[in-house]
């Protein structure tokens, strides 16, 4: 693609990746899992679990969704992604590695003293458009960019990645009250629907159950998804809002530790990091999920 798109961006090759084919995107996926087991192993500290469960979700937004250019990523016609869930940011590093964003290298660095590769999301990373970590923010930093891009009349849309453990944090119902209100149908919540954080199982820690029904209650329209099916994530990306007039809540059904058989479903590995024998089950593991896409 030469020129500029509805989105006013110029780069010759920013939708290039739009072009992926069904095996290609697949693929993909199962390196990012890889790349975040290598990083994680190698700096013995992560959230594993998470990132496992949302990397199909950012997958398709960086190879699908999104339109953003790591040559010209202050574009202010860009779309925004902000992840709520900060913990997992494994996840979104070695997707911004995979697209451009900053060499992959920069990865050995992770949670090194000094590094801007750290546990959560930070600005100074190339391509992260703000901080997260602390619980319950991301969304309300997400409803201010969705109310200034219908003030100013912009076409981009507004994505943020949610996880379902910080859902009862009080900032958040906040933001769904006020996103509805202002009818902010350019803005994207999607949730990591993986059942667990860190203290046990979310019905058991507290309980946000039907989510559906308090987030339709709040004047939200809302669509469920295999997160884990990349076909069906598109679809709900990427074909304009679900209702005209109202925010975006996709319920992605996930699950831990996604992709590595020991890990999927256990507890532990919501903060777990891998020793040498599991590190290496795990990749082979991968390995053979790759043999069989190829």
């Amino acid at each position: 693609m030469n020129g500029s798109n509805r989105y006013g961006l110029t780069s010759s090759n920013l939708k290039e990746f739009t072009n992926m084919t069904n095996r290609e995107i697949k693929l993909k996926s199962v390196v990012l899992r890889k790349n975040i087991l290598k990083y994680i192993y190698k700096a013995k500290a992560g959230h594993t679990g998470g990132s496992l469960s949302c990397i199909d979700i950012l997958n398709v937004l960086y190879n699908k969704v999104l339109n953003v250019d790591p040559k010209d990523f202050k574009n202010p016609n860009r779309d925004r992604y902000i992840q709520s869930k900060g913990h997992c940011v494994e996840a979104l590093f070695v997707t911004l590695a995979d697209r451009g964003f900053f060499p992959e290298s920069d990865l050995e660095t992770l949670c090194h003293y000094q590094s801007h590769y750290i546990g959560h999301p930070t600005k100074k990373v190339h391509g992260v458009e703000q901080n997260t970590g602390a619980l319950g923010h991301g969304l309300s930093i997400c409803v201010g960019e969705a109310i200034a891009a219908k003030l100013d009349d912009k076409s981009h849309r507004v994505f943020t990645l949610l996880g379902d453990g910080e859902l009862p944090e009080g900032s958040n119902w906040e933001a769904f009250l006020s996103a509805s209100h202002y009818k902010l149908d350019n803005l994207y919540a999607i949730l990591d629907n993986n059942k667990q954080q860190i203290t046990g199982n979310n019905k058991e820690v507290m309980n946000t159950d039907s989510i559906r029904d308090k987030l339709e209650a709040f004047g939200w329209a809302v669509k469920e998804v295999d997160g884990h099916d990349l076909d069906q994530l598109e679809e709900a990306l990427n074909n304009g809002p679900i209702e005209e007039g109202k925010p975006n809540f996709i319920i992605a059904h996930t699950t831990k530790g996604k992709g590595v058989s020991y890990m999927e479903g256990v507890l532990k590995w919501h903060h777990g990091v891998p020793s040498e024998e599991q590190y290496l089950l795990a990749q082979s593991e991968l390995n053979e999920a790759e043999a069989l896409i190829q």
